[in-house]
This record gives structure tokens, C-alpha cells and sequence, in this order.
């Protein structure tokens, strides 16, 4: 079978078909269409010369590029050519070989439109926005979380003298950072223990409730060991590297019999997806997480200091917590059916202080998490002041109130905007 076989414009797809987004960039001496029967050849079922064993029933489950407009081309994939339940085989065809192939100088995969055979056989979320905000009993207003700083180097009874002051200053979570898990000066258990403790003091205290987003990223036996630890000590949420610990792994830990929600970080989706040229976008980790079954993933801030353009980050709040059946040409953005799929929590992280708050409500609205460390523990006050400050500025913003009005009232909100005023800080 030849590769002009795999561009076919007068296909339609069928509605049980995959259909992935591709940006294409020939290499040198190379045609489009060319490159682009290459892509849907080898991610389905051809190879570089005609073998004997292409039969008329293997024809069928030929990917096609159906439609394409350089750079962009749409390609189907016959629903037959996957394991619906397996999201890394599903990946290592339509996101696997095609990425080294000599014919092309750049590929990067946008988006896809996930069949119904698909949807239906991943549970999603088990709690997702109305599970957290439940826990939480916090149902009107952005969530707030904070990391302690530095995110590694403090020991486990500084860590969670830390998380209390944030605590008991207003925080609705603390959070582990990526690279803390358990290491010898900060140990996994005797962390979570204390701060258990302190949690527990911490609700009392302030009449709110209180949780934390506690890393239990490792090779798995090991995750789940910590699962139930965190599970045993009566805490509703865990947190979870969801790239590095691969895709295998974070469907299976959905599938284990814990009532704890998953937060999910995405450290070292970079790597791949901030080429906008190259690699694969930060819209199929967050499709494939909610599919996969996180309840909150972090999607960028716009405002912050991570590489987050407003046109992703709206496009991610939509994937994560709107159910869309229309395609969205301009956000490169192809129809999303989520049947029972629960929406997820975005979460904006990354440089984030109360002088933002407002640009922060006004992409997100009321359905976000807001992570901050600096924001709160380089308030020149301490740690307890930075805390009430952010929540000071949520309340302003979710009140119709300035945030110049709000600090007449509130003294940290006021330290903290001559600290840091209403810029993004790089």
C-alpha cells in the first residue's frame, strides 16, 4: 500500500473513528501530502515499502488524511486499530514513531477528538470540582493552596510548622512540591503524621476545613503503600507526578479502591509540549488526565512565571471543566463528548500573588485552584500574613471589591501590594 493511500479528502469519518490534530512541517524535499500519508501511515499500519501481507481487511483500518490545510491535517483512525483501554498503546500509535521520521522537520500533535468506544471504558474522576469543594466545604469561592518554601532542604518539623502558620492563616491546602517525596531529612510518613496533627489543630482553630496534597509519587508498590498511609491517617487527597510516573500508572491508581482525589502534577510536560512547533500540546495530558481520572491538574496561569499563553490556558480550562461538542477552530481545539466524564479542577501555579488576583478571577472565574508558595511565604510579615493577604484579595475579588478598598480593611492585603504591587514577576 502506497502512502498517497493514507491521504484520501473525499473520507469521511466514520462516528467511531479517532481524529487527531496534526501541525506538519515537511523536511527538505519533501511534500506536504506526502509527509502527511507518511504520519497517518506509520501511525496506523504502513510501513516504508509494500509488503506482502497487506490484506483487504487490514486495508481496512488504514488511518486517512482526510482534511488538511498546511500546516494543520486531520487524520481518522479506524477505532479497530486500538485497545480502548489502554491509553499507552492508544499513545504509542498516534504519538509514537512519527515524531523520528527523517521526512519530517516538525510534527506536533494538537488535539483529538476521542470516540464514544473510548470514553466509555475510562471512569474519569471520582470526585472531580463538586467532590473537591465538597470535602472542602468550600462552595462559592477559588480554592486556595500554597507549597512551603523552599519545596525541598527543610526538615519534616519545619515543613509542617510552615504548613500550620499557612493553615491557620486562611489556606485551604498545603501542597507538596514535585521533587519532595521522602527524602532523609524529610521522610515521607513522619511528615504526613505530624501534619496530620497539625491539620487537625489547624481546622479546630479556624472552624474551616483543612487538607493536604501530599506526594506519594514513586515506583508503584511503593505509591500505593503511601496511598493507604495517607488514606489510614484520614486525609482526602493525595498528589501524583502524573508524566513521570507514566500513563500505566496513573489509570491503575485510579482503579485501586482509595476514596482520595488526585491532584495531578504535570512537571516535565514541558519538555514536550512547549515547542509550538514540535512534540505533542499541554491539551492532550490535561484530556487525557480527565479521561484518566485526576480531579484538579494544573493548566498555567497567564499571569505567572511559567510559559502559559492566554489562548492554552483557556483552551485547558475548557477541556478540564466545560463539556463542548463543537469544534473549536481557533483554539485548535477539535469536539469534546465526555459523556459521564466529570469535569476537573484547572489549578493556576507559578508566580502567582494577591496583587494578580484579579487578572486570576478573570480567566478563571469561582471553578479554580490557586496555588501559590512565594505569594504567600515571601510576605515580608510571615507566613500566617501571606496566607490571610491571598485570602483577603480572593474575598475582594469574589466580592465586586478593589483590591485598594480591600487593603484599607485588611493590613496584609496592604503589605503585600506595596511588596509586590500588580505585576507578574519573571
Amino acid at each position: 500500500m502506497i502512502i498517497k493511500d493514507y491521504v484520501d479528502t473525499s473520507y469521511e469519518p466514520a462516528p467511531e473513528d479517532l481524529i487527531a490534530l496534526f501541525r506538519v512541517e515537511p523536511a527538505r524535499g519533501f511534500s506536504f501530502e506526502e509527509v502527511i500519508g507518511r504520519v497517518a501511515s506509520e501511525s496506523s499500519n504502513g510501513t516504508w515499502t509494500e509488503v506482502v501481507t497487506m490484506k483487504p481487511h487490514v486495508r481496512e483500518l488504514s488511518a486517512k488524511a482526510y482534511w488538511y490545510k498546511p500546516p494543520w491535517v486531520k487524520i481518522a483512525y479506524p477505532i479497530g486499530l486500538f485497545e480502548p483501554n489502554n491509553m499507552s498503546q492508544i499513545l504509542s500509535s498516534i504519538a509514537g514513531n512519527i515524531f523520528g521520521m527523517k521526512a519530517v522537520r516538525y510534527l506536533r500533535l494538537e488535539d483529538v477528538y476521542w470516540p464514544k468506544p473510548i470514553i466509555d471504558v475510562y471512569k474519569g474522576p471520582k470526585y472531580g470540582i463538586d467532590g473537591v469543594r465538597d470535602a472542602l466545604k468550600v462552595l462559592d469561592r477559588p480554592i486556595l493552596a500554597t507549597v512551603p518554601k523552599p519545596k525541598v532542604g527543610l526538615y519534616h518539623d519545619e515543613y509542617a510548622e510552615a504548613a500550620y502558620e499557612i493553615w491557620i492563616g486562611g489556606v485551604d491546602l498545603v501542597k507538596d512540591d514535585e521533587n519532595l517525596s521522602s527524602q532523609s531529612y524529610n521522610s515521607f510518613e513522619k511528615r504526613l503524621k505530624l501534619l496530620m496533627r497539625l491539620r487537625d489543630k489547624a481546622e479546630k482553630e479556624t472552624g474551616e476545613r483543612k487538607s493536604y496534597l501530599v506526594n506519594i509519587t514513586a515506583p508503584y508498590r511503593e505509591m500505593i503503600r503511601r496511598a493507604k498511609m495517607v488514606s489510614d491517617y484520614g486525609n482526602e487527597f493525595v498528589m501524583i507526578d502524573i508524566l513521570t510516573v507514566g500513563w500505566a500508572a496513573l489509570q491503575e491508581f485510579r482503579n485501586e479502591d482509595f476514596d482520595l482525589r488526585i491532584h495531578a502534577h504535570r512537571a516535565f510536560h514541558a519538555a514536550f509540549t512547549r515547542n509550538r512547533r514540535h512534540g505533542m500540546s499541554m491539551k492532550l495530558v490535561a484530556s487525557i488526565s480527565r479521561l484518566l481520572g485526576v480531579d484538579h491538574i494544573h493548566v498555567g496561569t497567564v499571569v505567572g512565571k511559567l510559559e502559559s499563553p492566554y489562548h492554552e490556558v483557556h483552551s485547558l480550562i475548557l477541556i478540564t471543566r466545560n463539556m463542548t461538542n463543537k469544534e473549536m477552530p481557533r483554539l485548535k481545539l477539535l469536539k469534546k463528548e465526555w459523556g459521564g466524564i466529570k469535569p476537573v479542577f484547572p489549578v493556576s501555579s507559578g508566580g502567582l500573588h494577591p496583587g494578580l488576583m484579579p487578572k486570576i478571577y478573570e480567566i478563571f472565574g469561582k471553578d479554580v485552584i490557586i496555588q501559590a508558595g512565594g505569594g504567600v511565604l515571601g510576605h515580608p510579615k510571615g507566613i500566617k500574613e501571606g496566607a490571610k493577604a491571598f485570602r483577603d484579595a480572593i474575598y475582594a475579588v469574589t466580592h465586586g471589591i478593589s483590591l485598594d478598598d480591600m487593603a484599607k480593611q485588611s493590613g496584609e492585603l496592604r503589605e503585600a501590594l506595596e511588596y509586590w504591587g500588580y505585576k507578574t514577576y519573571k
